[in-house]
């Protein structure tokens, strides 16, 4: 299992790094010579109106694609260099993801929901088990343990695949609109939950969000402008996500 690094060595850096795609003859650059440094600990919100290259950012700094200039630093480490074999190892011990809909597996419990990424990980079963159920009673799921998903309500399945993205004690967090499918007093219960318990842990973490207001408790701000990397402040204003 992982160790969260020096909080004062970045546990996420993106230099300049670039992304186009190519259809036809028609040449989209999505990201030109972005900048983005995230510390242990830091949580950052990403802020930006559709189309403008958040999904590609995030699938990028999670090591999903490769950028097509710069580079992709994980805790000091070059990951645009290495095979797509070491990549996928780094992604899965280093690197969390919580997406907008829960994507929990549906046949197994909350407490095997969160035991199977560190068993896949390597981690005996009893130890897996150990920390799945710490992580579930931090995030007030302890009498839920045993439930299938089809059993838990909109906020709890989403808690369960927050707990399940720190299982392997990531250095990194990534989060597409975590809360974008819940009513706003569930949001607001689960974003609470999910700022202590990255605080706690140490971890860096990219959280993309429409929702101002919730950006706002975030540490910064930063949105995407013609390609780059920008603080929101610098937008004049514009908060139109």
């Amino acid at each position: 299992m992982n160790e969260n690094p020096n909080p004062s060595t970045p546990a996420l850096r993106m230099d300049a790094v670039a992304r186009r795609y190519i259809s036809g003859e028609e040449v989209l650059d999505v990201l030109r010579g972005a900048d983005l440094t995230l510390y242990p600990g830091e949580i950052v919100a990403l802020v930006a109106p559709s189309g403008t290259g958040k999904s590609t950012l995030l699938h990028l700094a999670g090591l999903l694609e490769k950028p097509d200039a710069g580079c992709i630093l994980l805790a000091g480490q070059d990951a645009g260099a290495l095979p797509d074999r070491d990549r996928t190892e780094l992604r899965r011990d280093r690197i969390g993801f919580v997406y907008q809909f829960h994507h929990l597996l549906a046949e197994f419990s909350a407490r095997e929901n969160v035991m199977l990424p560190q068993m896949i990980a390597g981690v005996p079963r009893r130890q897996a088990r150990e920390r799945a159920e710490e992580l579930l009673a931090a995030f007030g799921l302890g009498h839920r343990l045993e439930h299938l998903p089809g059993k838990l309500s909109g906020g709890e399945k989403q808690r369960v695949a927050i707990a399940r993205a720190l299982a392997n004690r990531p250095q990194v967090l990534l989060a597409d609109e975590p809360t974008g499918n819940l009513d706003v007093h569930t949001s607001d219960a689960v974003f609470d939950a999910l700022l202590e318990t990255v605080r706690a842990h140490g971890v860096a973490a990219l959280i993309a969000t429409h929702n101002m207001d919730l950006a706002r408790r975030m540490d910064r701000v930063v949105t995407l402008r013609d390609g780059k990397i920008i603080p929101l402040e610098d937008t004049s204003g514009e908060t139109d996500a």
